[in-house]
Parts: structure tokens; sequence; C-alpha cells
């Protein structure tokens, strides 16, 4: 019988086969692991929505490290829990914030691990929004203020790389003069320049204490239904001066990667965020699911999208899983 077909599964008949033929690979070098770090003393208090996730004060961070470093994990990313919030959130500049001293800590004991500062204000803020607070609004131009103030007080600290998180417009400007006029010129910038207003973020908001106490973020972050804007947003940044552009939330918007990665010149990174992260680990608790596989197609599925490096929380599971 003369049948002329693609034999594609030629390149598919042994596990070294298709290792030859693979086309995107996840190694540890991709993954930046997200630490959430406590003022006080001998807090180590697992959040209830993020199994396996914790709120750290700094004596517990050498053992944080160890485990991270152990596991060839070379970049983390820094969010803190301050004992004292007020209307424009100072614990975020303060240069004994929370932040900066876990920085310098890590930069002291861990001179090799990447820092990545995350750069917004929601966190230290008595009303949980990311800006500063007028009748009921977030003041875009009066906000940048501030978190110029921070990323330059975290910079200060020793932080590697500073990561605005806050959707201000013009905020990659603005930090970027700022680090410059205080002899930060190469300090890079990671910019959170495609943020949408996403109900996946609700167990962060539980682990950092950032729940909004009036309205919404609908006016600063993204309309979930919107493709085009999200590069007016990457473009923006590009041109204000980031070094890397983060897409966030992950698996929902591999589509805004793609489009990013085919038009923006930049190392692209994604957020794999808390919602994402929970589901994941409550499916699997209920045996639902196989963990391992499921995460690893989970993040090989954002490389293939595109991405260079993925924050996740699943990123010390995934670094022993790799090593098996």
């Amino acid at each position: 019988m003369d049948i002329q077909f693609a034999r594609h599964r030629r390149l598919r008949q042994t596990p070294n086969m298709r290792a030859l033929v693979r086309e995107n690979r996840l190694t540890t070098d991709d993954l930046i692991y997200p630490i959430f770090v406590a003022e006080g003393q001998n807090i180590k208090r697992e959040i209830p929505s993020m199994p396996g996730i914790y709120n750290l004060s700094l004596d517990h961070l050498e053992e944080e490290m160890n485990e991270v470093v152990s596991l060839g994990i070379k970049s983390v990313l820094l969010f803190g829990i301050p004992v004292e919030k007020d209307e424009c959130g100072m614990q975020a500049y303060h240069d004994h914030g929370i932040v900066q001293e876990a920085t310098r800590y890590i930069k002291e004991k861990f001179p090799e691990v990447i820092v990545i500062a995350d750069t917004c204000l929601c966190e230290y803020t008595s009303h949980g929004h990311c800006g500063v607070i007028e009748n009921g609004q977030v003041l875009n131009d009066a906000s940048l203020e501030l978190l110029v103030q921070t990323a330059v007080s975290q910079a200060k600290a020793g932080a590697d790389i500073i990561a605005p998180s806050n959707m201000m417009d013009g905020f990659v400007a603005a930090i970027r003069a700022g680090l410059d006029e205080a002899g930060f010129e190469y300090v890079p910038i990671m910019s959170y320049a495609v943020k949408y207003a996403s109900a996946f973020y609700g167990p962060f908001r539980d682990a950092a204490d950032s729940t909004p106490q009036f309205g919404d973020r609908k006016a600063y972050q993204m309309d979930p239904a919107n493709r085009m804007e999200a590069l007016r947003e990457a473009e923006s940044d590009l041109m204000e001066g980031a070094d890397f552009i983060i897409v966030k939330p992950g698996m929902p918007y591999l589509d805004i990667v793609r489009d990013v990665k085919n038009n923006i010149n930049l190392p692209i990174v994604i957020y794999n965020v808390s919602g994402e992260y929970s589901m994941v680990k409550a499916a699997s608790q209920n045996g639902w699911i196989d963990e391992e596989r499921i995460v690893m197609e989970m993040l090989l599925g954002m490389k293939r999208a595109g991405c260079d490096l993925i924050i996740t929380y699943h990123a010390k599971d995934a670094a022993r899983w790799l090593r098996n």
C-alpha cells in the first residue's frame, strides 16, 4: 500500500530521543523565588491560603536562604510586611524598613544571590492602595515621588534589581532618573509593565495584608479584556529605561507574554502568581492531580510562551524536581 505521510512519532520513541529534540528547557537559572519578610522576631507563619509559603522574620531568613542556595536558585524577590502602616507608606522608603534590612542581611550572608526588591506602597499603606490618596483617588504624580524614595533606599541597602509594581504612569522614568541621580545608574529596573487587575492575586493579599480598604485597583491596573494595551504599556517602559519587562499574572496571560516577547527586545519575566500556586496546591492536597507533573508542565508552558524568567512560589519544589 503506497501511502505518503509524515512520521512525526520517529522523534518521540525514547526519553533520550525526546530530550534530543526538545525545544524549550527549564533550569534553576530561570527561577525567581518570592519571600515575604516580616518585621518582628521568631516569626515563621505559614500563609493559610498558600501552603508551604511563610511570613518570615529576619531571624528565620538564614534558614530559608540556605535552602534556596542549596537548591541552586540564584534570585529572590523580597516583599515586606511592616508592623506599622500609615497613609503614605513611610516604612516602604525608610532606610531601616524591613525590605532594606532583609536586603542588607542577604547581601552580607549570601552575596552571590541576586536580590530583587519589590518597589510598591500597598503593603505599607493603611488603606492598601499603591499610592497617595486624595478624595478617594490614587494620585499618580505625588505617588511617583514616594516610589523614587523607596527605590533609592532599596538600592542603598544593596538591592541588585529594583522591581516597581505599582502601575503608576511614568514610574519607570521617575525611578530611573532618581536612581541615576543618587549614583545607582547600574542598578537595573525590572518593571511590572503589564500588570492586570486580576482575581488571581487573592492569596498574596492574605500573605502581605495588602487588601485595599476601599474600592479596588482597576483604575491603575489593566483590564483583563485588553491585549493591545499591554504592548503600549511595555513600549512605554522600554522607552523610559526598563531593563526587564514583567507580565503578571502568568497562566491566563500566556498570549500576552508571546505578544510582548515578539515586540520588545528585553528579557521577559512572567509572574506565576499566588492564586495560580494555591489552586495547584489545593488540587494536589485533595489528590486530584500529580503536583510535580502539573507544575513542571505549567512552567515549561511559560517558557514556551516566550518568557525568559519565572517568578514562582513553586521555585523550591521545581528546583528539587529538576535534580531528579
